[in-house]
This record gives C-alpha cells, sequence and structure tokens, in this order.
C-alpha cells in the first residue's frame, strides 16, 4: 500500500491554499509513489503539521516557518524513494 500524507492547516488563519498548493506539488512529484494526499482542517490555532502516515515529517511551530516546496519534496522523497531525482529542486 503506498504512503498517504496529511497536511493539517488553520482554516481561520487562512491556509488551505498554501495546503493545496502544497498537495498538488506532491501529487504532480510522487504520482507513482503515494497513495494521496489528504488536507485536515486543525482544530488548533496556527497548526501547519505534514504527516507521512503516522509520522510527523514537519510542524510550523517547532520549526518556526512555513517549508520551501523543494525542502517538503526532499523530505517526502527521502521516506518514499530516495533513489528518485527530483531535477531542479535537488540543485542547491
Amino acid at each position: 500500500m503506498k504512503p498517504l500524507i496529511t497536511i493539517e492547516y488553520c482554516p481561520k488563519c487562512g491556509w488551505l491554499l498554501r495546503a493545496a498548493y502544497m498537495a498538488q506539488e506532491l501529487l504532480t512529484t510522487f504520482t507513482d509513489e503515494l497513495g494521496g494526499v489528504t488536507l485536515r482542517p486543525s482544530e488548533i490555532g496556527g497548526s501547519y503539521i505534514i504527516w507521512l502516515g503516522e509520522e510527523k515529517i514537519f510542524d510550523r511551530k517547532e520549526s518556526g516557518h512555513f517549508p520551501e516546496i523543494k525542502f517538503l519534496k526532499q523530505l517526502v522523497r527521502d521516506q518514499v524513494n530516495p533513489e528518485k531525482s527530483l531535477g531542479h529542486s535537488d540543485r542547491p
């Protein structure tokens, strides 16, 4: 079974579009590796957490910022297909 990603976002903060954009990018990049991406409104204000299955891979509150899409793709790639080239997203 392919892994699922959940993006938990604060709807009161207006972060739905950001979450949808990141979901689109991940689904486009990892077409063969992911089983899907779910957007989940959080009941906790200011929350923006990205889960890979049951594992939290990014938390905005812990890091103090949102993830850059390049960084997020690298995080996911390292878990689901470490050999996958991300093209320009792998370049410094």
